[in-house]
């Protein structure tokens, strides 16, 4: 699947940059153009792709504080000069547009449902945003911000591919460490998401392309990914159960949303060797998705790649009922009152939760 990604904030900046890195090393050639926006210039210099520096009349390069308001506010002015930086990246071969963010801060948070809503005004073809939530030891502005940012996101966007930023932290990372576990983890599940149909070793039997993705996350409202993998026999009758060990993992283990296993569409990608792929264990483990989730509109199949392992990528699109999902919203609506916003949101979707625009 064919992208461009724009990543805003420094969030967005740093996982687009670690995205672009893993497609370019694994050799998929899925990330046709990268760029990342922000209103901090220190949040961009360290970066190793292209950047564009917003809201210098406003601002002066240091960063909005964590007012997503003014992050919208900025994206809206500056709108017309990132999408004239996109001139050249998003061409007739680009199959969908993906905007990353974290949801907390306040260029990310504001600006990226802003930017979403202008390149749908603008292309026909799908744009995502692959949001990250705050964790739970991150303060209540960076909640109130996630809050506001999803209800819009989820509103402007055609899906919004959530990750919860402490479902891969390990219990003893310190904060840089939990960081860039997080950003490897999204960079290596979405990369090979984005990066299904552009196998360049090998022939599967049934090859998952770039239309099953977008007709899974047609649905709308909030995806997640999840991603597991063991090693593989070279008999590939005798990986029928490690094919279903490894679904079962990803899903149940390894979500970027935690506990979401209740959807409207599902996609399960096996990736290994093709040798060693048994029809029979992706059968099989597509059906245990369907039982699972609830849904009978479950795609899947396989993703040739040159390895001694199999591996398992489940997507889960139309998730916003999960547990995490409201424990986060009640969360945000706490840290709203909090921060002295007198709105009392019921749900991600209730038109009393306070919107970005």
């Amino acid at each position: 699947m064919k992208v461009v990604l724009i990543g805003v904030g420094q969030a967005g900046g740093k996982v687009t940059q670690a995205l672009a890195e893993f497609d370019y090393n694994m050799g998929f050639n899925a990330v046709r153009g990268a760029l990342a926006v922000n209103s901090a210039r220190a949040d961009l210099q360290n970066l190793e792709l292209d950047t564009t520096l917003i809201g210098q009349d406003r601002v002066k390069g240091h960063g909005v504080g964590g007012d997503n308001e003014l992050g919208a506010q900025i994206m809206q002015e500056n709108a017309t000069e990132v999408l004239d930086n996109m001139d050249g990246r998003i061409t007739t071969e680009a199959e969908a547009v993906v905007v990353v963010a974290g949801l907390g801060g306040g260029t990310g948070s504001g600006g990226a449902p802003m930017l979403v809503r202008e390149l749908k005004r603008i292309y026909e073809m799908p744009v995502y945003t692959l949001g990250i939530l705050p964790g739970d030891d991150e303060g209540g502005l960076y909640q109130a911000n996630a809050g506001r940012s999803l209800k819009t996101a989820i509103r402007e966007s055609d899906s919004v591919i959530l990750v919860d930023n402490d479902a891969w932290r390990g219990a003893g990372d310190s904060v840089a460490q939990g960081y860039e576990r997080i950003n490897d983890a999204i960079a290596q599940r979405i990369g090979l998401l984005l990066a299904a149909g552009e196998a360049v070793e090998g022939v599967g039997e049934s090859v998952v392309d770039s239309s099953e993705i977008i007709n899974t996350l047609r649905s709308g409202g909030i995806s997640a990914v999840g991603y597991a993998a063991a090693d593989a026999s070279e008999n590939a009758e005798e990986n029928v159960n490690t094919i279903t060990s490894v679904t079962r993992n990803a899903m149940l283990t390894s979500m970027s949303l935690p506990n979401a296993t209740d959807a409207e569409s599902a996609l399960l990608v096996i990736a290994g060797d093709p040798e060693r792929l048994s029809r029979k264990g992706v059968e099989r483990a597509r059906r245990w998705v369907e039982d699972e989730t609830g849904s009978m509109e479950v795609r899947g199949g396989d993703f040739p790649l040159g390895s001694d392992k199999i591996a398992a990528l489940v997507v889960l699109s139309g998730v916003e009922r999960s547990d995490r999902v409201d424990k986060f919203i009640e969360k945000a609506k706490l840290a709203a009152k909090s921060q002295g916003n007198d709105t009392d949101p019921d749900e991600y979707s209730s038109d009393d939760l306070d919107s970005l625009m």
